[in-house]
């Protein structure tokens, strides 16, 4: 009997170690491991230059490798079409014209983003995620008297983002520094920086003081600080030792991304990288590699360069075993520019070439071209390739991402779309509100409605049509893309149908809307 009870101890003892020993059930593991989000953002890139969306000449294998292996939207939005706006709303879900400040910014601008504001990041920090931004920011820095030879805050820091490497504007502002989690880098203190947006400081030379200076000519409005031969918008004094190399930039934030991803990998901890590439807004520096690689000049070239840099960061996600579990979006701040500041032979050696695509206007613009962009969803192996009509907007990722991962934070203005964008569904948004310059348009369905503006018709200075008019403007897109006949007289009933719902979400009134002017 004592044998037959010992035998049954060491039974169950085996039988403890063995279950021990295999560990839980796969479905008893922590939670499935969440997925890495990435945001390739290009600045200017137009719907026309991404060769996947069969409009121009251009060849971009390595952004039509995303298009292609994803989901290639037909009807994807930037929330503005200027960059500062299209920004803001990217990382807070919120419609730009719902905050006065959110206009194209100057390089001493204050932080637009409230920083007890919801933000993509901060979404993802509460999920467990390590967050970065690699690239332009030109959102704001500080309380808008930046000491820039001190800790810049508020920052990306400060809005959700664990590490930030960022220029603080555009390439063509001043400061021309990085700035990595709020300090310049490479600053020598013994030559400490001074920026102005208003006053030059004495002594120092200018694009229209000393002309021979220049490796660049200015069109309009870069007439200021030389660096690099390249005038700048602002003045700057000092900062020698910090500021960057032009041509190198590209290649400096694709270090910094690859560096980023490596160090990520061999944490294992899930990550999000907002990397906002400055191409192909001017000035167009390609590096010496790329240039007259496209036959279309510095703008064709530098799209070329960040094709490349997009197709090396890609390999980057796939030699550290991170490209299957990925989610990568790829899209444009707002629509194509050619001539925006520089004489830089983008016009005269566009050829055939389409940045814009069947669409009408551009960067600054109403119409479609304004707002309308490339707008990509990739994640190898879990999303099935395609093609979407869906309307969706950039607005959209906030909620949508936030879904993904568990969160139930949301904004007001953005929407769910998490199944649209993995292509399961082909349900977009009904109606969004897009902003070009402080004016605002209704793009519902298939139609499109703009409301009267002032001012003149075409920006001549970048020689791009802005959609003001004296009276409405009424677009059927499905069956006029490219915006050539106005149904407002044709078909009042919709038109009032559509004025009624821009009101509503404007909170506007018709007398209101009439009274906007173009700021």
């Amino acid at each position: 009997m004592k044998r037959e009870k010992l035998n049954v101890l060491i039974l169950s003892i085996l039988t403890v170690i063995s279950v021990s020993c295999q560990g839980p059930k796969e479905s008893e593991t922590a939670e499935e491991k969440k997925p890495n989000i990435v945001l390739i953002y290009l600045d200017d890139l137009g719907y026309g230059d991404v060769s996947a969306y069969g409009a121009g000449t251009l060849q971009t294998p390595n952004m039509d490798m995303l298009a292609n292996g994803g989901i290639r939207f037909t009807n994807g939005y930037a929330s503005s079409a200027t960059c500062s706006p299209s920004r803001y709303a990217l990382l807070t879900g919120t419609y730009p014209w719902r905050n006065k400040n959110a206009k194209i910014l100057p390089g001493t601008a204050p932080l637009l983003i409230d920083t007890a504001q919801v933000t993509l990041p901060k979404i993802l920090k509460e999920q467990g995620y390590h967050t970065a931004v690699i690239g332009k920011w030109h959102m704001g820095l500080g309380a808008g008297d930046v000491d820039w030879n001190q800790e810049i805050s508020p920052g990306p820091n400060q809005v959700g983002f664990d590490y930030s490497h960022i220029l603080a504007a555009t390439q063509d502002r001043v400061p021309t520094v990085y700035i990595e989690n709020g300090r310049v880098v490479n600053l020598d203190p013994n030559d400490p920086i001074q920026v102005d947006y208003d006053q030059n400081f004495e002594g120092e030379p200018t694009a229209i003081t000393n002309p021979e200076m220049l490796t660049m000519k200015w069109h309009h409005g870069h007439n200021n600080s030389i660096v690099n031969g390249v005038p700048r918008i602002g003045f700057m004094k000092g900062g020698e030792s910090a500021k960057w190399s032009d041509v190198d930039m590209a290649d400096h934030f694709l270090d910094k991304a690859k560096a980023y991803v490596g160090q990520r990998a061999e944490s294992g901890q899930p990550f999000f990288l907002f990397y906002a590439l400055q191409q192909p807004h001017v000035p167009r520096t390609p590096h010496p590699r790329f240039e007259g690689k496209s036959g279309m000049g510095p703008r064709g070239d530098v799209i070329l360069e960040a094709d490349w840099v997009i197709g090396e960061f890609i390999k980057t996600l796939e030699e550290q075993g991170l490209l299957e579990n990925t989610l990568i979006v790829f899209s444009s701040d707002n629509g194509p520019v050619l001539n925006d500041g520089y004489y830089d032979d983008a016009v005269e050696l566009l050829g055939d070439h389409t940045p814009a695509g069947p669409l009408r206007g551009g960067k600054y613009s109403l119409f479609e071209a304004g707002t309308r962009v490339p707008f990509i969803t990739y994640w190898k192996g879990t999303i099935k390739p395609g093609v979407s009509d869906a309307m969706v907007t950039q607005i959209d990722l906030l909620s949508s991402i936030g879904a993904l991962v568990g969160s139930e934070k949301s904004s007001a203005d953005s929407q769910n779309l998490m199944e649209t964008f993995l292509g399961k569904s082909q349900v977009g948004r009904d109606a969004f509100v897009l902003e070009a310059t402080s004016r605002t348009a209704l793009r519902q369905g298939d139609w499109l409605m703009i409301p009267p503006y002032p001012g003149p018709e075409v920006q001549t200075q970048v020689n791009i049509e802005l959609g003001n008019s004296t009276a409405y403007q009424l677009y059927n897109l499905k069956e006029d893309i490219s915006q050539q006949n106005n149904l407002a007289t044709a078909n009042p009933d919709k038109l009032q149908e559509m004025i009624s719902l821009f009101e509503s979400i404007r909170g506007l009134n018709s007398q209101q809307i009439q009274q906007l002017e173009l700021k």
